[in-house]
């Protein structure tokens, strides 16, 4: 059965984030991947340490353990920043293989440079749900706007919806566990049920291992999906080990547009196979031994069998108790 037109397509964001490890040659091949995987989108991430973090801010658990290295915060990330001119090369190379580019922005000066290229939309990562400020001056923003939710409260997301002030049809809520990678038991998608009921459009951003949790995310009613991904996960870096490779991107937007099919619609659809099929293996009214012309029809003499292409069996009450009008031989449709 082919995709109904009606059917919202799932809109799949492959995230490239700091994967290129600040080599642009990298972040090119990355685009290239994800284009030719079938992703509508590819995302990196944009922000500049100086007006990020502070030097002696320490790294994550999951960064040291991927890193397998103490390093600062800031010395990390540092290399990974991407010019203005990086950006624009960038997206001149997504275009050029058809695929849509976006980025993250993590404070306000990248947000400004963001903001020239008119993306269709602004990512708010799950660390800045909090950050009033940046919060607040994308709130006087055109562009729609994706909520990622990782590490936070329910009150938080309210709170942060609250601040942004826009329509519903213009922001979707990301479900997310903030783990790299993210244990499968501490996923928690039962919990868009409840993301749901704000009235926004839901996705969800993975940062599991699985290639198939996006798609049990779709099946959930998830209209937005976000998978990280790297060129290879031998690869040093805080996000490799949490990524999928070529190949593994490549399935999972298999599955979920092959989930997208499962799907369907939600009328009631009969098949042209069923069609077919239906008329073989439902029944017919048939007699189920001679009837003589004037015999009453009662339950001895009806029965139903193979092909469904006669009257349905729904019509023996109609039948039962009357005469009937012509002789009728074993195993002939009344």
């Amino acid at each position: 059965m082919k995709l109904d037109k009606k059917i919202r397509k799932t809109i799949i964001i492959a995230e490239a984030g700091v994967n290129h490890n600040g080599n642009m040659h990298n972040a090119k091949k990355l685009i290239d991947i994800a284009s030719k995987a079938g992703a509508d989108y590819v995302k990196f991430q944009t922000f500049d340490v100086k007006y990020l973090i502070l030097k002696k801010t320490k790294t994550a658990s999951y960064q040291k353990k991927n890193l397998n290295k103490k390093i600062s915060q800031y010395n990390m990330l540092k290399k990974y920043q991407l010019t203005n001119q990086n950006h624009l090369d960038l997206i001149k190379h997504a275009k050029k293989k058809k695929i849509k580019f976006l980025s993250t922005a993590f404070e306000i000066k990248s947000l400004n440079l963001l903001k020239k290229f008119k993306l269709d939309y602004i990512k708010i990562p799950s660390g800045e749900i909090t950050n009033y400020p940046l919060l607040k001056r994308i709130s006087n923003l055109k562009q729609k706007i994706l909520l990622s939710t990782g590490m936070s409260t329910l009150k938080e997301i309210k709170q942060a919806l609250k601040i942004l002030r826009r329509k519903k049809k213009d922001i979707t809520i990301l479900h997310c566990t903030s783990d790299y990678p993210a244990n499968i038991d501490d996923l928690n998608l039962n919990f868009i049920h409840n993301l749901k009921k704000l009235g926004y459009a839901v996705g969800y951003s993975d940062h599991s291992e699985n290639i198939i949790t996006p798609s049990i995310a779709v099946s959930l009613g998830c209209k937005v999906v976000e998978k990280h991904f790297t060129i290879s996960k031998k690869l040093k870096g805080p996000d490799h080990k949490a990524s999928l490779e070529p190949k593994e991107l490549i399935k999972m937007i298999k599955f979920v547009r092959q989930t997208e099919k499962i799907l369907g619609s939600k009328n009631k659809v009969i098949t042209k196979s069923e069609q077919k099929t239906k008329l073989l293996v439902r029944k017919s009214l048939v007699a189920s031994k001679i009837i003589e012309k004037g015999e009453i029809f009662n339950k001895q003499n009806l029965t139903t069998k193979r092909p469904g292409n006669g009257l349905s069996p729904f019509l023996i009450k109609k039948f039962l108790g009357k005469k009937s009008l012509k002789k009728y031989k074993k195993d002939q449709q009344i």
